[in-house]
């Protein structure tokens, strides 16, 4: 019996598929290999590195800057020492002591309700109390940066974050106007700080995240025009609301608006929906950076997670790509590569915003007009600003780093030994105009280099360790203007310099991959 096999299985199908897990078959038959790029990859190659897209995302989220700027600084006006007139037919003398004078023989200039100085008498035996609340408020922001910081690299993310942030920002600003005693005061702005703290971290993070990384240098350094030209409003605001209440209901009310206005048109990070496996999600916006941007991603292109290969098959690579990779601060110090860049980066924030926040705040000891001198400095901020930008990606943010803060360092510690009498106090404010120069571009930079020298997956909890650490330098900043005289000029020149010194232990991120993972970045730079 002869027995005949069939020449095909009649079951099979007559298209067969794909047996290649790294391929795709269209229906006429061309042969699509799956290409998986990360972020920075797929920017360069096929959406575009800043492109309009990008361009009005970055606007909008760092409009959040200048509130944080309002909530900020608003305390130089609202916590001032004003002027005071004797009263007519008193013993009043005219450049008196008032501690030493007798009450109801002098006023202030304005009432008392021209600011909390005025209406609590925080003066003389009292003066500490204005140093306590500033630093207290500092101390909101340090606890805040920390939780928010980590929140918005887990559960909330970036634009959840922002979004609370803003919120707590609104509802507590409003309530400081409402304080009805100096403890109720106190505790106010401290919450208002906790949530405070968290905003310039969070717009940061999602203004430039979705930005190439050719690009990213000069974006990162343009996040603080919208700070210094918050602090330039804010003097405007302050010199036709002369009272601290109407001041802090006007500083407020712009949270509320940025709220219901802006945020429904910010869209949330792709790198954060990467690492929490929200792959499908990453995709969308990728894609909706690419059609704005006049541009397309081919269908055979998915995004995907640095560590992830092509190599990898279909189901390996599907597991892998709907992993929630999560990281927090621990995990940065059990590297040893991130170990030693998060102590290095702490150090340098701590002694950079000792500088920042105490030149801002020494205005008060300037004896010049306080908003002319507090619009001089946020225009001072400019420049520095846009010569960092423009100089970040031709000689690196190790250089920049380094010079800024020297350049702080010594103008402050010339301000140290010139007088505060006659035309030498124009040019002692001109020495603290320099410094503020110098530190503002620090301040710009050490947030595009800190960002660069860690991965997504711990990135905001790392620049949050870092901005609790600027806000201890800010907590101490008050207690140091206090002092008076020449002596904070001199604190203020040695912390500029110390600061410098300790980044010449930071490499040099230029033209650095902005990695996803812990992997990825161990990876990459022993490559390198």
């Amino acid at each position: 019996m002869t027995s005949h096999k069939p020449t095909a299985d009649l079951r099979s199908p007559l298209l067969r598929p794909p047996t290649d897990t790294t391929t795709n078959d269209d229906l006429d038959g061309t042969h699509l290999h799956i290409e998986r790029l990360c972020i920075d990859d797929m920017l360069q190659k096929y959406c575009g590195e800043f492109g309009y897209w990008q361009f009005k995302h970055f606007v909008l989220t760092c409009m959040a800057w200048a509130l944080e700027a309002f909530h900020t600084m608003v305390m130089i006006f609202a916590d001032r020492q004003p002027d005071w007139i004797c009263e007519p037919g008193s013993s009043c003398v005219v450049g008196g002591d008032v501690c030493e004078m007798n009450d109801g023989t002098w006023r202030w200039d304005g009432g008392s309700g021209v600011s909390t100085v005025a209406e609590w008498g925080l003066i003389c035996g009292h003066k500490y109390k204005v140093g306590l609340v500033q630093a207290l408020f500092f101390g909101g922001c340090m606890i805040g940066a920390g939780i928010f910081g980590h929140l918005s690299d887990s559960k909330l993310g970036r634009k959840g974050s922002l979004t609370v942030v803003c919120i707590l920002n609104a509802i507590f600003g409003m309530l400081t106007s409402l304080s009805p005693n100096y403890l109720i005061y106190v505790l106010l702005r401290f919450l208002t700080g906790f949530s405070t703290g968290g905003v310039g971290l969070c717009a940061f993070v999602l203004a430039t995240e979705p930005v190439g990384p050719s690009k990213r240098g000069m974006a990162g350094m343009s996040t603080f025009y919208f700070f210094s030209g918050g602090i330039a409003i804010l003097s405007g605001i302050a010199y036709v609301f002369r009272t601290w209440r109407s001041l802090y209901i006007a500083s407020s009310i712009p949270s509320i608006i940025f709220v219901f206005v802006i945020l429904p048109f910010i869209y949330e990070s792709p790198r954060w929906y990467l690492i929490r496996g929200q792959t499908e999600n990453a995709m969308k916006i990728m894609r909706a950076i690419a059609t704005t941007n006049g541009r397309s991603i081919p269908e055979n292109v998915y995004v995907a997670r640095d560590e992830e290969t092509n190599n990898l098959d279909e189901k390996s690579h599907e597991i892998r790509s709907k992993e929630v990779v999560t990281g927090s601060v621990l995990d940065a110090l059990k590297s040893r590569l991130t170990r030693i860049r998060l102590i290095l980066v702490v150090g340098i924030n701590f002694t950079c915003s000792i500088v920042y926040y105490g030149l801002s705040l020494n205005v008060v000891n300037l004896e010049t007009n306080l908003y002319l001198n507090v619009l001089v400095n946020a225009l001072a901020e400019v420049p520095a600003f846009y010569l960092t930008a423009v100089l970040i990606d031709r000689f690196g943010r190790k250089p920049l780093a380094i010079g800024t803060q020297w350049f702080s360092g010594l103008f402050c510690i010339a301000g140290c030994f010139i007088g505060s009498k006659g035309v030498m106090k124009v040019v002692r404010m001109g020495c603290g105009v320099l410094g503020i120069f110098g530190m503002a571009a620090t301040y710009n930079l050490l947030f595009i280099y800190a960002m660069e020298l860690f991965p997504t997956v711990v990135r905001n909890a790392a620049l949050g360790c870092a901005t609790q650490a600027a806000q201890f330098g800010a907590i101490l900043a008050p207690f140091v203007v206090v002092l008076g005289g020449g002596v904070p000029f001199m604190i203020f020149g040695i912390c500029g310099l110390v600061g410098g010194l300790l980044t010449f232990y930071l490499p040099e991120t230029l033209n650095k991959p902005l990695y996803d993972t812990m992997n990825g970045m161990t990876y990459g730079e022993n490559e390198a």
